[in-house]
């Protein structure tokens, strides 16, 4: 007598997975998902905070040392260390060595502040609008969000954050600068109410302007600080190497929760960007990478007042890689809805909600990236857009 056995009924159902509660909370990347589908062949992307390709130096490895190739410091190779205490004190930080975290990208900066300072309903505050990644880490761990502008940094005063994340210099998704006078008040205020200072400053050698760019963490008198920045903007961001410097009080714990997390950044990485740093044609390779950026920056605002002038407001940023588009409407747009239009014509950009600490709300706005396309893409693109908002409104 034969037996027929169903062969789906062998099979064992996995078992219910327990995982840790603040996994409800984790999202996607918007920046990511996008990301994904900008390779396809005509499409012009404004979405992510993409380098030109033409920006990036030429590298080698000459004088790698193969001892290199070892294990190294979970706060970095010391020469690379020595070089960014020193560059620093040119902009008025003054740190040493000894406080200075090399990182695998500044994003894992975020991770690891956020492990040290945010728990659930921590309250951080964070600027309104702000940059997506952060807000990203921060709500994993359970930040409750206090929203500022830097027009509204004293009402932080009565209000008592724990920890204060800041892009002062081309703040993204903004652009904007901080004038001295919002340097200062920061500082003032985050002194006043002990809130810890987490600055963010990858974009501060992007700049084609007149502003002040000095670090806020430079004139804190008394609460402890973060700072951090990236290669990632001026060399390349596929090095996945950024930095932080912070008060001598909370380096230890940092250091302690990188070696929980990847032990050390990539030691070649780290070679490459010293060699690139020492290189005697660095300071001019900048201002040529900041020249071309500065003429894509100028044809996008001219194509920008072609298109958007009656439909949408902006700043011209003096820095950075992106504009940030406000629509003229008294109708709530909701970009994200709009995102998916504009990909089905092969144009991506970032929407504006996801920038906000309440990001499930119609923003009608937007992010728009100027550095990746071509001028003559960018208007292109920009044409098409301008279409697809005149429809909705």
């Amino acid at each position: 007598m034969s037996v027929l056995i169903d062969q789906q009924s062998t099979q064992h159902q996995p078992l219910p997975v327990r995982l840790a509660r603040r996994i409800d909370r984790l999202q996607p990347s918007p920046i990511r998902e996008i990301l994904k589908v900008i390779d396809q062949p005509e499409m012009i992307s404004f979405a992510g905070g993409l380098p030109s390709s033409d920006s990036f130096p030429q590298l080698s490895v000459e004088g790698f040392d193969h001892q290199q190739l070892q294990y190294g410091a979970t706060e970095g190779d010391l020469a690379l260390r020595k070089y960014i205490a020193e560059d620093l004190g040119r902009r008025s930080l003054h740190v040493s060595a000894d406080q200075v975290l090399i990182l695998s990208g500044s994003q894992q900066g975020i991770d690891l502040v956020a492990k040290l300072m945010v728990e659930q309903g921590t309250r951080v505050a964070v600027e309104s609008p702000s940059y997506l990644a952060a807000l990203q880490v921060f709500s994993l761990f359970g930040a409750e969000y206090l929203s500022y502008t830097p027009d509204t940094i004293t009402d932080l005063q009565r209000r008592s954050p724990a920890l204060t994340y800041a892009i002062p210099t081309f703040q993204n998704p903004t652009g904007h600068c901080y004038s001295a006078a919002q340097r200062s008040q920061l500082a003032q205020v985050c002194d006043a109410n002990g809130s810890v200072l987490f600055e963010d400053d990858p974009y501060r050698e992007l700049c084609f302007g007149d502003c002040n760019r000095q670090p806020v963490c430079s004139l804190l008198e008394r609460t402890s600080w973060i700072y951090q920045s990236s290669f990632s903007k001026v060399l390349a961001p596929g090095l996945r190497l950024g930095y932080l410097v912070c008060s001598p009080d909370l380096y230890p714990t940092l250091s302690w929760l990188k070696q929980a997390a990847d032990l050390h950044s990539n030691r070649l990485s780290q070679h490459i960007v010293l060699q690139q740093l020492l290189e005697p044609g660095a300071v001019q390779r900048l201002q040529r990478v900041n020249q071309r950026y500065k003429i894509k920056r100028d044809a996008f605002a001219l194509s920008l007042q072609q298109y958007f002038s009656d439909i949408a407001c902006w700043q011209v940023p003096d820095g950075g890689l992106f504009f940030w588009l406000t629509l003229s409407t008294d109708k709530k747009i909701d970009t994200r809805q709009l995102l998916q239009q504009a990909l089905q014509h092969n144009v991506a950009f970032m929407p504006g909600e996801p920038f906000f600490p309440a990001g499930s709300q119609s923003a009608s706005c937007f992010r728009l990236n100027f550095s990746h396309a071509t001028p003559e893409q960018a208007d292109r693109g920009l044409c098409v857009l301008s279409q697809l908002i005149r429809e909705v409104i």
